[in-house]
C-alpha cells in the first residue's frame, strides 16, 4: 500500500512501514478510526469538504433527541401565527399597520445572515462552533415570546395612564414579535449546521427525516393548544389569562427541547477540529490502489513511488445548508481546485441573476405561492373572529364582542391545526401521484386547491365549511415544501446527463445557489404581505380582502405554472 505525506506530494518517494504501532498511534492522534472498514476512509472529495474523516455513526436515539429542537420551534411558531395578529389589535395596534411587524425580520435576514454564518463558522468556543449560537438565539427566542404574550399583561400592571399604557403596550409586543421572528428564523441555520458537522452522511439523511416530522408535530400541537380554551380553565384563572397559560405551555416545552438537543450529539470544538487536520496535513495517511492485502492493512514491503496526490484546503463549514450544498458541489466535483468561497448576500443575487430562465421562473412561481400562503396563514385566525365569528379585537377585554372574536381566534387554531395534519397526510399522497401526473400537474394542483379553496372561504364564510376547507392549506404547504426543490433535481439530472454526453464533469452551477434562490422567494413575500397587506385591508375596510388576496395570486399562479413552468419526464 502507498502512503504519503504532504511533502511527499511535491516529490515521490519510496516509503516504507516498519511498526504498525506507529501508524497506529498517528491515526489516533488524527481521531481516525482504522478499523478496517473500507466506509473509514474518505475520497480527496470529501475529505475537502466535510474535514479529514467521516464522524461516527450516530444512533437513532441520538438523532431524535437532537431533532426534538424542532418539535418546540415549530411549536412556539404556531403559537406566533395563530395569536400575533389578535395580540397587536387587542392592544390597539391600527389595522392598516399590523401588517408592517412581519417586515423587519426578513429584512435583517437578508442584511445579517451573511455576517452571523461567517462568525458561526469561525467561533472557538470550547463547547463548539454552531452550540453557543443556537443557545444565544434560542434564549433570545424565549424573551420574544416572553415579550409578545406577556408584554400587555405587564405593561398594563406598570403603566396607569390609558394613553401611555396602550403605547407602551404595542411597543412591546411588537418587539417581542419582531426578536421571536427574527430568532426563530435564524436558528434553523446553525441547527442544520450541528447536524452535518457531528454526522455522518447517512445519519444526515436521516436526521433531516426526523426533523421534519417533529416540524410537523410541533406545528400540529402548537396550534392545538391555542385552540383550547384556557381563559375559563383553572390554569387560566391561575396564571391570569389564557395568554399567560399558552406562554408557559411554550416556554416549558422550547426550554426542555432546547437543553436537549444541545447536549444531543457531542461537538467538537474549532481549536480541536483545526489541530487534528494539521496533523493530517502532515501525516495525510491515505489508501491507495486495489492490489493492498485489504482496507486497513500496510504492506511493509518496500513500493514504487506514485504520482503527485494533491491534497485540498481543508476549512471549516459554512453557517447553512446553502453553504454545505455549494461545497459538496465545488469540492467533489472539482477535488483539485480551491473549495468554493462561502456564499454571500451579493454572491447569491449574482448567481440568481445569472440563472437560466427555467430556473427563475421556478422562483417566481415560488415567490407567488408563498405570497398567497402567507396571505392566508398570518391572518387567518383574525379572519375567523372577525368575519366568521364578526368580534371585535378593539373592544374591552371584558366585553361580549371581544369574547366572540376570541372564540374565533381558537376556531381558527383548529383550522390551522387541521392544516398541520393534512401537510403530513398529502405529503405521503403525492407519492402514489408522482407517477401518473408527474411533478407539474402536482405543482399546479396544489396552487389551484388552494385558490378554489380561499375563494370559498372568503365568498361563504361559515364556520363548518372554512374548517373542512382548511385541509387545502395543508396541500398548499406540502407542494410549497416538496415540489419546486424536486424540480430543481430533476432539472439538475437533465444538465448532468447533458454534460455526460459533451464528455464534460464539471458543473457550472450549484444545487445550493439554486435551492438558496428559492429560499430568498419565501423572506421576499413576507416583505410583500408586510408592506402591502395592511394598507389593502385598511383601503377595503374588512379582513376579508386577506383570504380574497391569498385566492387571487394563488390562481395566478397556476397561470404561471401552466405558461412558463417546464415540464419534467
Amino acid at each position: 500500500m502507498t502512503v504519503l505525506s504532504e511533502d511527499q506530494s511535491a516529490r515521490p518517494q519510496p516509503c516504507r512501514v516498519t511498526d504498525a504501532s506507529k501508524v497506529s498511534g498517528i491515526l489516533h492522534q488524527s481521531s481516525i478510526d482504522c478499523s478496517g472498514s473500507k466506509d473509514d476512509y474518505m475520497d480527496s472529495g470529501e475529505g475537502a469538504v466535510f474535514g479529514a474523516v467521516e464522524p461516527p455513526k450516530r444512533s437513532r436515539g441520538r438523532l431524535i433527541l437532537h431533532s426534538l429542537v424542532m418539535f418546540g420551534r415549530e411549536f412556539c411558531y404556531a403559537v406566533e401565527a395563530a395569536f400575533v395578529t389578535p395580540v397587536l389589535l387587542s392592544v390597539g395596534l391600527p389595522r392598516s399597520l399590523y401588517s408592517l411587524v412581519w417586515l423587519i425580520s426578513p429584512i435583517l435576514g437578508f442584511l445579517l445572515q451573511p455576517i452571523i454564518g461567517s462568525a458561526s463558522d469561525y467561533c472557538r468556543s470550547r463547547w463548539g462552533r454552531r452550540r453557543p449560537y443556537i443557545l444565544v438565539l434560542g434564549i433570545l427566542m424565549l424573551a420574544g415570546l416572553t415579550l409578545f404574550l406577556n408584554g400587555d399583561a405587564v405593561v398594563s400592571a406598570l403603566v396607569s395612564e390609558r394613553s401611555l399604557r396602550s403605547i407602551w403596550a404595542i411597543t412591546v409586543v411588537m418587539v417581542g414579535v419582531v426578536l421571536f421572528d427574527f430568532s426563530a428564523d435564524f436558528i434553523d441555520g446553525p441547527i442544520k449546521a450541528y447536524l452535518f458537522d457531528v454526522c455522518s452522511h447517512q445519519d444526515k439523511e436521516r436526521g433531516l427525516h426526523y426533523h421534519a416530522l417533529f416540524t410537523g408535530l410541533g406545528g400540529a400541537f402548537g396550534y392545538l393548544v391555542g385552540a383550547m380554551d384556557w381563559g375559563h380553565s383553572l390554569m387560566g384563572q391561575l396564571l391570569g389569562s389564557e395568554y399567560q397559560v399558552i406562554y408557559f405551555f411554550s416556554a416549558l416545552t422550547w426550554g426542555i427541547f432546547l437543553s436537549v438537543h444541545l447536549f444531543s450529539i457531542p461537538e467538537q470544538p474549532l481549536c480541536n477540529v483545526r489541530s487534528n487536520t494539521d496533523a493530517l496535513a502532515t501525516s495525510a495517511l491515505r489508501p491507495l490502489g486495489s492490489h493492498s492485502s485489504g482496507y486497513g492493512a500496510l504492506s511493509k514491503d518496500p513500493i514504487t513511488p506514485v504520482a503527485r496526490l494533491s491534497i485540498p484546503d481543508i476549512r471549516p463549514r459554512s453557517f447553512s445548508a446553502l453553504g454545505e450544498a455549494n461545497s459538496v458541489t465545488s469540492s467533489a466535483k472539482q477535488p483539485n481546485k480551491e473549495v468554493q468561497k462561502r456564499m454571500t448576500f451579493r454572491l447569491l443575487m449574482k448567481a440568481v441573476i445569472g440563472m437560466p430562465n427555467h430556473y427563475r421562473y421556478l422562483c417566481v412561481s415560488h415567490l407567488l405561492g408563498w405570497t398567497a400562503f402567507l396571505c392566508n396563514m398570518l391572518f387567518f385566525t383574525d379572519f375567523m373572529g372577525q368575519i366568521v365569528y364578526k368580534g371585535n379585537p378593539y373592544s374591552e377585554h371584558n366585553s361580549t364582542a371581544y369574547a366572540v372574536y376570541e372564540r374565533g381566534v381558537e376556531v381558527g387554531c383548529w383550522g390551522l391545526c387541521i392544516n398541520a395534519v393534512s401537510s403530513a397526510l398529502y405529503s405521503y399522497v403525492q407519492r402514489f401521484l408522482l407517477p401518473y401526473i408527474g411533478l407539474k400537474a402536482l405543482y399546479f394542483m396544489g396552487y389551484f386547491m388552494f385558490g378554489m379553496g380561499t375563494s370559498l372561504i372568503g365568498l361563504f364564510p361559515d364556520v363548518v365549511a372554512t374548517l373542512i376547507l382548511c385541509s387545502v392549506f395543508g396541500v398548499m404547504s406540502s407542494t410549497l415544501y416538496t415540489i419546486p426543490f424536486n424540480l430543481i433535481a430533476e432539472y439538475k439530472r437533465e444538465e448532468e446527463e447533458q454534460l455526460q454526453l459533451r464528455g464534460s464533469k464539471e458543473s457550472e452551477r450549484g444545487t445550493g445557489v439554486d435551492c438558496a434562490a428559492l429560499t430568498c422567494m419565501v423572506q421576499l413575500a413576507q416583505i410583500m404581505v408586510g408592506a402591502g397587506l395592511g394598507a389593502l385591508v385598511n383601503l377595503a375596510g374588512s379582513v376579508v380582502v386577506v383570504v380574497l388576496s391569498a385566492s387571487t395570486v394563488s390562481l395566478l399562479g397556476c397561470i404561471f405554472i401552466a405558461l412558463f413552468i417546464r415540464y419534467v419526464d
